[in-house]
Parts: structure tokens; C-alpha cells; sequence
């Protein structure tokens, strides 16, 4: 990590635990020197356990909507079974990284400039060389995985929905 990010605990749980909702998940916030269940990167990461998402209050925001985004995204048969790793091709981690940002949108006081800025931050890489440039100018594969798997709808709005 190169710099400072959004965490969990800056914006609260609620407007968190709200959208994933949507989604049929559910947050469970943890203490703060809990261990994360279900988290694959461990330390202050997300955690996935069936459609239980973990965090604590020092848990990025970047990696909470990135595994929620896995969560969605995987098939119905994956999320029956998942436990840490959420495992995908690499054309469903950039359909992930793609709703992680048009998530991050959704949230007040977050968007897609703090997310591309928090993803740059933490690390991702892209071809492009920055969340931002990827997004806007070489991620039509994405944007087409999310919208053959009716995720989101012709003008990239996400559809409220988990993969089938």
C-alpha cells in the first residue's frame, strides 16, 4: 500500500450494510482486534463466508465492495460453497473491479473518484497504468461480461441483482 484509503469505520457501517442488502448479503462488523473471517488477504481485509461479508472498522472500503463485487458476480453454485477464496477468471476479477467502482457511486460521500484513487493507492494494476485510465478507456471487456450476465444495463447502471 502507497497511501491512505477509505476504511469502513470513516463512513460507518449502515449505508454499507444497505447495499449489500440489496444484494442479499449481509455485513458483520467485527471488533477491532477481531480476527477476519473469511478474509483471503487476512489482516484488515474483507472476509466471504456464504453471503456473510466481515470487516472491521479499519477495513478498506475498496476491499469490502471488491469482495461484494466477487460475491455478485460469481455464479450461484460458487456462492453456495464460498469460504475465503472467491476464485473466478480473469475476465470476472475485471468485471468485479468494474462494479466495485460503479458501487462505489452508489454510496454518498464515496464515488468513483475515491475509489479510483483508493484502488491506485492500494496497489491494483492495470495495463493503463491507473484505475481511472483503465476504466474509462480499456475496459470494454469488462462492461460486456457484466452486461452479458445481466449485472448491469446498457448505460452501465447496476442491476440490483447477483449473477445466476
Amino acid at each position: 500500500m502507497t497511501g491512505e484509503v477509505l476504511r469502513l469505520g470513516v463512513i460507518g457501517p449502515a449505508r454499507v450494510a444497505a447495499l449489500l442488502g440489496v444484494y442479499g448479503m449481509t455485513l458483520e462488523p467485527l471488533a477491532a482486534d477481531a480476527p477476519i473471517p473469511g478474509s483471503y488477504w487476512g489482516e484488515c481485509e474483507a472476509g466471504l463466508r456464504g453471503s456473510r461479508l466481515y470487516a472491521r472498522a479499519d477495513t478498506p472500503l475498496h476491499s469490502i465492495l471488491h469482495e461484494a463485487c466477487h460475491f455478485i458476480c460469481m455464479d450461484s453454485e460458487r456462492r453456495t460453497t464460498l469460504d475465503t477464496n472467491a476464485g473466478g477468471d480473469d475476465a470476472e476479477e475485471s468485471a468485479v473491479c468494474y462494479l466495485q467502482v460503479l458501487l462505489a457511486d452508489a454510496l454518498a460521500g464515496v464515488g468513483r473518484e475515491r475509489m479510483f484513487a483508493d484502488m491506485d493507492a492500494w496497489g491494483y494494476s492495470f495495463r493503463l497504468g491507473s484505475a481511472r485510465a483503465w476504466f474509462e478507456r480499456d475496459a470494454e471487456d469488462a462492461r460486456a461480461w457484466l452486461r452479458r450476465h445481466a449485472l448491469t444495463d446498457a448505460s452501465d447502471r447496476p442491476a440490483g441483482r447477483c449473477r445466476g
